[in-house]
């Protein structure tokens, strides 16, 4: 039935443009650094606080970037979105750096915020020519993807021990400059 679906969006999504590139919802969190940035780092992040975290964490982005989705779609104009999302790209980044056992409350908490944001930012930027619920259901299959491969890419390069655990903080490192370089720009 999923790849029946993905079909169907693929075929009957027409161009968005977003961030300056044409595309569909599929496309449109490939098309921003930021937000690949931040969906991976989500599903990195989970993998690193592991237990209930690998998959309550990429569920309550998804959650919460529906939401958004729908409160941008319809037109609500929410405050700070931009700063927020890369913040996220920071946050997330700074989380990946610190290594530290967090609060599944907390780390709820800060995903839900930043799937809002990213949500909001895809549901303002959809072109009035797609349907909503293909739009929808392309970014939020991208968004899941995107953080299957940080959580299965974090988890493969933990796996190697030590030198795996450094050479992930040091991509968190990474994306917490960008993310401090976006927020300034």
């Amino acid at each position: 039935m999923k790849p029946f679906l993905i079909i169907l969006a693929l075929v009957w999504s027409t161009p968005a443009f977003a961030h300056g590139f044409a595309g569909s919802g599929i496309i449109h969190p490939l098309t921003g650094l930021d937000h690949m940035l931040a969906m991976v780092a989500v599903g990195a992040w989970s993998a690193q606080l592991g237990g209930a975290a690998l998959w309550r964490v990429p569920v309550a982005f998804l959650f919460a970037m529906l939401v958004g989705g729908a409160v941008g779609m319809v037109g609500l104009a929410v405050g700070g979105m931009e700063a927020t999302i890369a913040s996220s790209v920071l946050l997330l980044g700074v989380a990946i750096t610190w290594a530290r056992p967090v609060a599944l409350p907390v780390a709820l908490t800060a995903t839900l915020a930043f799937g809002f944001a990213h949500g909001h930012a895809h549901g303002a930027e959809m072109p009035l020519s797609i349907s909503p619920a293909l739009y929808v259901l392309g970014f939020l299959l991208t968004t899941a993807g995107l953080h299957v491969i940080g959580l299965v890419g974090a988890a493969l390069i933990i796996e190697r021990g030590p030198s795996g655990m450094r050479l992930l903080r040091g991509a968190g490192g990474v994306a917490a400059i960008i993310g401090s370089v976006m927020l300034l720009a």
